[in-house]
């Protein structure tokens, strides 16, 4: 399909009342706008999209869909602009275009909050026109379909990326046969010689046991005809990715694995589906285990059919999939049949369900709690897993995640619920919260008034409204202990610059700082959001400030290029007065070590990522982070007289963490916040007098070398 007249022709094939003018307009401007543009291959880029057009053409979408696909690259790669695209179509193809624009520039594997941000306006976006995404599959399945004209490395990566992410949301989706081309194209990158082998191993099959799935086809419909029921039966190899994951999943070869043949049968009417599973259990022995029943079950994205594994000719098990022709159209166009046409007309298909309703179930918790990351791990766990059902007492059915564990269970059921679980049955027998729940059991949750979710449940979770539930809970916990440490944060703070600390000065300065109120301060403060001299500075803005002669942490390093940025390695955490140096990181400017530092093992056998640095002369800032180990008896007062030794040092505290308590002593890592080598020895002197001090030492990762400090 290389014209304009060909796509066109696709299209009134199922919608003879195409906007032709329209559709011959976007061809000839996405023609236009990709001129002199070719593809690693050497073709003209603008034969990408219209096979994305042909695509979206084969299932049967709207006009307007067609015409993002023809577009779908002009506001990314050529002059065209959100402008152009909306004053020459509509605002409705400028949007989608722009939609599609964003998807390709996202990275879904990144956890960085602006990520995780850009995830949600996204989702956001698409939640109201899930057009987006299809153009976008359709997209990412022709790459794949041409994907062996790219570098090995970029195949590997997209193929990878494909497996992870586009592959499993086509089948979320509702298109099982894009996700299955989407994985079996990706296998074919990343293991040809596994895919090859089970490939030669058909072919010996078939020569050795003749066309096995011709021979059931035929028996089927022998006994639907005894029957006397009319149908369609279908049957197939099922894909050679689909069989290497049974072998991996089951750990068996290819010669032990049975259901390696799918088959499928249409019929008329619903009852005409249980009538054809009564004469295919007559006629073969049912595999026990292997029967779903997704028509009075359905899932969520409107799925229907009934599932069963039968033993077939010489013991050879087959997998057979019953349903409807109205059924079969949703399981083949999945989400897709909102937008499908048949003679000009948008096709009802009363099993079809709202494609949007899924997404919008995950953005309602937005206006509920504000961690992106936490969004962003959520909707990936919504978005990329299959399901298994699990059962109330009363018989109520709980769709939850594979690897779904009973707090997931009781989260799903009510958050009320799961803040108050205890325990769980499952199928009347205690166990632990971590088991992974499966298909068809039943649960019951143990509750008990006064329970709150503990620290280790965020882990054992496996959803994202459960784990988004747990940590909102844990915030909450850690509140109040957040707001008795800043308490004592700003009164040393206070005290060190002569003033008294009062509940006006408190509410003034939580006012100056957009805060809504003293405790939400001082919340902030004790879980280092903010620090004691940001509050200082709010109400005693001369007191707080640092006189000008003192270096800013811009400058601190000598023997920087020009362009050269720099960071404080966090596994040293080096302090000016030390000696240091300075490892070239590629997208991370010089992070700068002190020269005994372990990490720099590492990098000996390369001196070109090496640069020789010292520190500039002069007075520093206090703006150095350098960890403390800290340990100190468990008697009331003592946190907080070290914290106004710290505080009488001129040392900020940004952050405290307990690592260990034991009923005679407590364990904590200090943050402090010093100019140099001088203040740090001072400090350190300082709260090592104090006698309920047991042991202080420099806290020293060199697991953490990869990760730095600003400043």
């Amino acid at each position: 399909m290389n014209t304009a007249d060909d796509l066109i022709a696709l299209v009134r094939t199922y919608n003879p009342r195409t906007n032709e003018a329209l559709l011959r307009d976007a061809f000839a401007f996405g023609e236009e706008m990709h001129e002199g543009q070719f593809r690693h291959s050497g073709e003209a880029y603008f034969t990408h999209p219209i096979a994305v057009a042909q695509i979206l053409a084969d299932m049967q979408m709207d006009d307007a869909t067609i015409i993002t696909a023809l577009l779908h690259d002009t506001i990314e790669d050529t002059p065209a602009s959100f402008k152009m695209v909306h004053d020459r179509f509509s605002r409705e193809i400028a949007e989608l275009v722009d939609g599609v624009t964003k998807l390709t520039n996202l990275q879904l594997t990144s956890r960085e909050s602006k990520e995780a941000e850009n995830f949600r306006k996204l989702f956001m976006a698409t939640s109201k026109d899930l057009r987006v995404t299809l153009v976008k599959l359709a997209d990412r399945l022709h790459n794949m379909r041409t994907i062996k004209s790219m570098k090995p490395e970029k195949q590997a990566q997209k193929a990878h990326e494909t497996m992870d992410i586009y592959a499993p949301l086509a089948g979320r989706m509702g298109m099982q046969w894009m996700r299955e081309e989407l994985e079996d194209l990706a296998f074919r990158v990343l293991n040809p010689e596994a895919r090859n082998s089970i490939i030669r191993r058909f072919i010996t099959l078939q020569r050795e046991a003749g066309d096995v799935v011709a021979r059931i086809t035929a028996d089927m419909r022998v006994e639907l005809e005894k029957a006397g029921i009319q149908a369609e039966v279908m049957g197939r190899a099922k894909k050679p990715y689909s069989i290497w994951r049974k072998m991996q999943e089951k750990d068996m070869g290819f010669s032990r694995l049975s259901d390696i043949y799918g088959f499928r049968i249409i019929t008329a009417t619903e009852a005409d589906c249980y009538r054809v599973l009564g004469a295919i259990h007559q006629r073969w022995r049912a595999v026990p285990g292997r029967f779903k029943d997704y028509i009075s079950q359905p899932k969520t994205n409107g799925y229907r059919s009934i599932h069963t594994t039968v033993s077939g000719r010489d013991g050879k098990r087959v997998e057979v999939q019953i349903r409807t022709r109205e059924m079969h159209e949703v399981a083949e166009t999945g989400v897709a049949a909102h937008w499908s046409y048949r003679n000009g007309e948008r096709v009802e298909n009363r099993f079809a369900v709202d494609p949007v309703h899924w997404i919008s179930k995950l953005t309602e918790r937005l206006d509920e709690d504000g961690d992106h990351d936490d969004f962003l791990e959520a909707v990936k766990l919504e978005m990329f897993t299959d399901q298994v059902f699990c059962f109330t007492p009363k018989g109520d059915v709980i769709k939850l995640p594979r690897g779904a564990t009973p707090i997931d269970f009781a989260f799903a059921i009510h958050t009320r619920i799961g803040m108050a679980c205890v325990g769980a049955k499952v199928d009347g027998i205690r166990v632990p919260l971590w088991t992974r729940l499966k298909n068809g059991q039943s649960v019951e949750i143990i509750t008990a008034e006064g329970q709150k979710p503990q620290a280790t449940w965020v882990d054992i979770a496996t959803t994202g409204r459960a784990k988004t539930a747990i940590r909102r809970s844990l915030r909450e916990a850690d509140r109040e202990r957040f707001i008795r440490l800043g308490r004592e944060l700003v009164r040393v703070a206070f005290e060190n610059v002569g003033k008294k600390l009062t509940e006006k000065a408190l509410r003034t300065a939580a006012k100056a700082l957009a805060l809504e109120g003293v405790d939400d301060m001082l919340a902030s403060l004790g879980s280092a959001d903010i620090s004691a001299r940001d509050i200082v500075r709010a109400i005693y803005p001369d007191l707080a400030q640092t006189t000008g002669d003192e270096i800013e942490a811009n400058r601190a390093v000598v023997g920087l290029a020009v362009d050269q940025s720099h960071r404080r390695a966090r596994c040293c955490q080096p302090v000016p007065g030390e000696r240091i140096v300075g490892i070239i990181y590629r997208g991370q400017g010089v992070v700068v070590h002190a020269i005994d530092c372990a990490a720099l093992a590492d990098f000996e056998d390369q001196p070109d990522r090496w640069i020789d640095l010292r520190w500039q002369d002069g007075q520093h800032r206090a703006v150095n982070t350098v960890t403390f180990d800290i340990s100190i008896t468990n008697d009331a007062g003592v946190l907080g007289r070290i914290c106004t030794l710290i505080g009488e040092q001129k040392a900020n505290i940004s952050d405290l963490k307990f690592i260990d308590r034991k009923p005679d002593y407590y364990r904590l890592l200090v943050d402090i916040d010093l100019s140099d080598a001088e203040h740090l020895h001072r400090v350190m002197t300082a709260v090592e007098a104090d006698s309920n001090v047991s042991g202080v030492s420099r806290h020293r990762d060199p697991g953490q070398s990869g990760s730095h400090h600003a400043g």
